[in-house]
């Protein structure tokens, strides 16, 4: 109860500044007193009814200037040198009229009292502000401390370094805006409980305040003796290996687990707490990107600048996950113009939008709905516009679904990458960008055979020189987060409380982010002479099983026991590996050590355009064994999940 009165004293604004008032009042009577006293440096004492009088007008005098200078208006929590130099301005200038007025009646003033007098009233005035501010309402808060956080998120934080104490930081200075009653923010509902470091120097010790109770490896341990609900990995810098070592553990407890970024994304780091800048407001749930265990890629963004800028780009397929993304990454280096091409109009609509939102008319943007099976709306479009460079994205890419209409497959993708560059040759073209995928390295689905089939085409454009077109292809594993792809779907049986689904305990994929697939392809077009097969290097291969059970501890659940998987079977078509490169291709090195050039295989030019001719009139037929069999011919790599997965080296993971 007595916490409670004494925490709305100091919480009350208007209650505040009577008792700062009142303070000040004795203040400014003890100093006059203080001065009186017999000391050597006044030459003469007050009589104590002149010394009354004196006193009462320096008293006005002293909250007259303090009033005016603003120093009852101050938050305490954040009072500064420059509301101390306010103070200072406050009580000098009131005493000096206060003494004015007592000159002017008595005719007479005592000025070693006068000016002692005003130096330890303005000790003081400042010392109890100093007072005020720190020790004393440190110690209110304890009265209330703890009642204050049971409302809060108990919170482990990852790591004891710069990070952590600026996090720490902000959450303290949040939580003191919030008992002042001027905001609340996500920092306000953070309880830091304790941190883990592997620094043994730091284990024991007290850091901003919280106790480091442990190393990462005592994570499971305290999450339980601290009964702690949520945990923040603080550790930007932390190698990719160990932070996915961090966050195995971490995903054991049970509790929710969040990331604070890389830190040097925040430009001014001597705002934090202010709120200009926020490191609370940078923590976010563990994404796709953490769940590889390597860092996004980094590609060279003057080359791409000097390939795009200023120059017409069209984008087939662009409202799909790799197209829109091309289409935003281009908007980025100021082009001539953008075209948009999708048979999908609801997507098309959407990055049309998105993009008239945040770039409005600075960028000239077209959309416009087509299908690049379309070859004299296509040629119409090419015509009217005269695009420089192309990003052909367009294409049927869902296995199963494609292994059921392997028609489809076949004219999207090979006749429409076929009409695509033969019009890009007639029409000048500069640049022809094909985005292909591994799994059109000896595939065993109809999807893959017909990208596979794809870069034939590009291939074989390439080598007849007969425009000034250049082409090149870019071949990358499973997209993370793409439409179609495992984690959205993941994630909707994990919110929905549905059993996770894998096809087999075994299968393995690359993986890449949609930005890490987009620049591969913007920086591959800009270092291409034509003719090549970009391929991504990208690090170790995933369990889909590993992936499945990480994002279920995203969700601080426990695999097999909150969530259940279950292996439904390979579906049809589908390999237990896909590769980036078949045996014959090699890699050569390119400048980003990163990005490989595949060698192509020679292709019998005059028996491939028979047998792609064979394959389009068996399309033109709609007859679906003709057209496979055709496909079979063109791709000798074709052939059946069964036997790949039978023979197939399965890396270790």
């Amino acid at each position: 109860m007595l916490n409670e009165k004494v925490k709305n004293l100091f919480n009350s604004f208007r209650l505040r500044k009577r008792v700062l008032a009142a303070t000040d009042a004795f203040i400014v009577v003890a100093a006059a007193l203080f001065a009186n006293w017999p000391l050597p440096v006044v030459a003469e004492r007050i009589d104590r009814p002149e010394l009354l009088i004196i006193s009462v007008t320096c008293v006005f005098g002293c909250f007259a200037g303090l009033l005016f200078f603003g120093a009852y208006n101050k938050l305490w929590r954040y009072f500064s040198k420059r509301d101390y130099l306010s103070c200072i301005k406050g009580v000098v200038c009131g005493m000096a009229v206060a003494y004015g007025f007592v000159y002017l009646f008595q005719r007479q003033i005592f000025v070693e009292f006068a000016v002692l007098h005003t130096l330890v009233a303005l000790f003081g005035v400042c010392a109890f502000r100093y007072m005020f501010r720190g020790t004393f309402v440190s110690l209110v808060r304890t009265g209330y401390k703890e009642a204050a956080l049971a409302n809060k998120t108990r919170t482990m934080i990852v790591g004891a370094g710069s990070a952590a104490q600026m996090l720490i930081k902000e959450i303290r200075n949040n939580q003191a805006d919030e008992e002042e009653g001027l905001k609340s923010s996500v920092a306000t509902h953070l309880n830091p409980v304790c941190l883990v470091d592997d620094d043994r120097y730091k284990i024991g010790k007290m850091f901003e305040g919280v106790l480091v109770a442990g190393s990462t490896t005592d994570i499971p341990k305290i999450v339980k003796e601290e009964r702690i609900e949520q945990i923040i990995l603080a550790i930007p810098s932390c190698p990719p290996k160990d932070r996915q070592t961090i966050l195995d553990i971490c995903g054991k407890t049970g509790v929710p687990v969040k990331v604070l970024p890389f830190i040097g994304s925040l430009l001014d780091t001597s705002s934090i707490g202010d709120g200009s800048t926020s490191y609370v407001n940078q923590i976010r749930d563990i994404n796709v990107e953490d769940l590889l265990g390597r860092d996004p890629i980094r590609f060279d963004n003057k080359d791409i600048r000097a390939f795009i800028e200023g120059k017409v780009c069209m984008v087939s397929g662009g409202g799909g996950s790799i197209g829109s993304e091309l289409v935003r990454q281009i908007a980025k280096y100021n082009p001539a113009q953008v075209i948009i091409v999708d048979i999908y109009e609801n997507n098309a609509y959407d990055i049309q939008q998105e993009l008239r939102m945040e770039y409005g008319d600075k960028l000239n943007l077209v959309t416009l709905i087509a299908s690049v099976r379309d070859y004299f709306r296509m040629n119409q479009i090419f015509k009217k516009y005269k695009p420089q460079v192309v990003f052909h994205a367009a294409a049927h890419k869902h296995v199963p679904l494609m292994e059921n209409n392997p028609m489809e497959a076949i004219k999207n993708n090979v006749i429409g990458t076929f009409n695509m560059g033969t019009l890009a040759v007639l029409n000048g073209v500069k640049k022809f960008v094909m985005i292909s995928t591994d799994k059109a390295v000896n595939p065993t689905n109809v999807m893959g055979a017909s990208k596979r089939c794809c870069e034939m085409i590009v291939q074989f454009l390439a080598q007849q020189k007969s425009g000034e077109t250049e082409f090149v292809t870019t071949r990358f594993g499973n997209v993370l987060g793409s439409n179609g792809s495992v984690i959205p779907l993941f994630k909707r049986q994990i919110e929905q409380g549905k059993p996770v689904t894998v096809t087999h305990p075994d299968i393995i994929r690359y993986f890449m982010t949609i930005p890490e697939a987009v620049s591969l392809v913007l920086e591959a077009a800009s270092i291409a002479h034509g003719g090549e097969i970009f391929v991504l290097d990208m690090g170790h291969p995933v369990k889909i099983v590993t992936l499945a059970e990480n994002l279920i501890r995203m969700y601080g659940k426990v695999p097999y026991k909150d969530v259940e998987i279950k292996f439904t079977g390979l579906r049809p078509g589908e390999k237990l590996l896909e590769e980036l490169l078949m045996s014959e291709e090699g890699l050569q090195k390119t400048k980003n050590k990163l990005i490989y050039i595949g060698k192509q295989i020679e292709i019998d030019m005059d028996k491939f355009i028979n047998q792609l001719w064979d394959l389009k009139n068996a399309a033109s037929a709609n007859d679906d064994e003709k057209a496979i069999k055709a496909l079979h011919k063109i791709v000798p790599t074709f052939t059946t999940p069964e036997e790949f997965n039978r023979t197939v080296k399965m890396p270790a993971v």
